[in-house]
């Protein structure tokens, strides 16, 4: 198949509901899964990769820290991290092991003892060069997810319990979080007017079976701030990438009504995510981006299942547009190779516009 876009034109036109050449496709995983992906396929780098699978890869952009000197294994909020290794030895991960705002019980005692990051401890003015080489790929620069930083900093067990018991240390923290997302992300789009494609606002929202919390609780603390950063996108030309994992239909109706204009990773094995009913319904207002089982399909199943899924996905999300193929997540390690590539060698097989 002759291609006629570049990955930019491909998004784009999904984004704006226009007609691509093919299906668009991503890639997210794990640094472990990536790197047996290469050795396979024999690639020296990510984006020979890319090119050789026909990935519409999104690429990020980031300013350089230079703030307050960081002791090692913290970070700037004061978390301290340890690497874990995996229990197959293939690799490790970042573990929070501490939670600088654990200690206090008041917002007052916040203000006094502790110092929030803010957007002057980075330098902005390298991003127009990080980003000449990438001019033909969708551009990712700014976005939000506090409160994943707020269940670090004060404990994920404490945090979860704050929302019902400490609100106003949560609306105190998260409008401490959201603000330096907000100014963080504007830099960013200052530095690269009209040039940054989406920001991802995200928020975990969903477990397996249902909301990790209530829907009011998240209309309450959580929308109006993603609205902010949302409009903040739009006033700048930029799309709104929104994240959630798992079940999360229910909410579904006011994060589209915030304005959000792609919606990942559509974990459709999740209760309430199927994926003829979230086309249906919400098809004609979003983009979905994702649907690639990364529970079940691509780390146990057949090539050939993963095959068919692909063929399933692009048959019910891709009807009519709408749709870019991604697995659900980060690939993980244990996925085969294998089923990978036949992932993307089957969309842009049958991926043509």
């Amino acid at each position: 198949m002759k291609e006629t876009m570049t990955p930019k034109e491909r998004w784009l036109a999904v984004l704006k509901g226009e007609k691509p050449d093919r299906l668009p496709m991503d890639y997210w995983a794990t640094k472990e899964a990536t790197q047996k992906l290469l050795k396979h396929l024999g690639c020296t780098n990510v984006w020979q990769m890319f090119k050789r699978l026909h990935i519409d890869r999104v690429f990020s952009v980031r300013p350089e820290y230079v703030g307050p000197r960081l002791k090692p294994m913290y970070d700037m909020y004061g978390r301290r991290y340890r690497n874990i290794a995996y229990s197959s030895g293939a690799g490790s991960y970042r573990e929070c092991i501490y939670h600088p705002l654990a200690q206090y019980n008041t917002v007052e005692e916040i203000e006094r003892n502790y110092t929030w990051p803010t957007a002057d401890w980075f330098d902005y003015s390298d991003l127009p060069h990080q980003v000449k080489s990438k001019a033909s790929y969708p551009i990712q620069g700014g976005g939000s997810e506090p409160f994943l930083i707020y269940k670090e900093l004060r404990g994920m067990e404490q945090a979860y319990m704050d929302m019902a018991e400490n609100p106003e240390m949560v609306h105190y923290c998260l409008d401490k979080l959201f603000d330096f997302c907000y100014e963080n992300t504007r830099r960013i789009y200052e530095q690269l007017p009209g040039q940054v494609t989406l920001s991802y606002v995200a928020e975990d929202f969903g477990g397996q079976t249902s909301l990790l919390f209530s829907a009011n609780m998240i209309r309450t603390f959580f929308i109006p701030r993603m609205k902010r950063m949302i409009d903040l996108a739009h006033e700048n030309g930029t799309y709104a990438f929104f994240h959630s994992d798992g079940s999360i239909r229910t909410i579904l109706p006011d994060m589209i009504a915030a304005g959000i204009d792609v919606l990942n990773p559509l974990q459709w094995r999740c209760k309430g995510m199927e994926r003829c009913e979230l086309k249906r319904d919400f098809g004609n207002q979003i983009v979905l981006h994702g649907g690639m089982d990364n529970q079940q399909t691509l780390p146990f199943g057949t090539v050939e299942e993963v095959r068919q899924e692909v063929l399933d996905n692009i048959a019910i999300l891709g009807k009519g547009g709408g749709y870019i193929l991604a697995p659900c997540h980060n690939i993980q390690v244990v996925s085969p190779p294998e089923n990978i590539v036949m992932m993307y060698q089957t969309g842009f097989e049958y991926g043509a516009g």
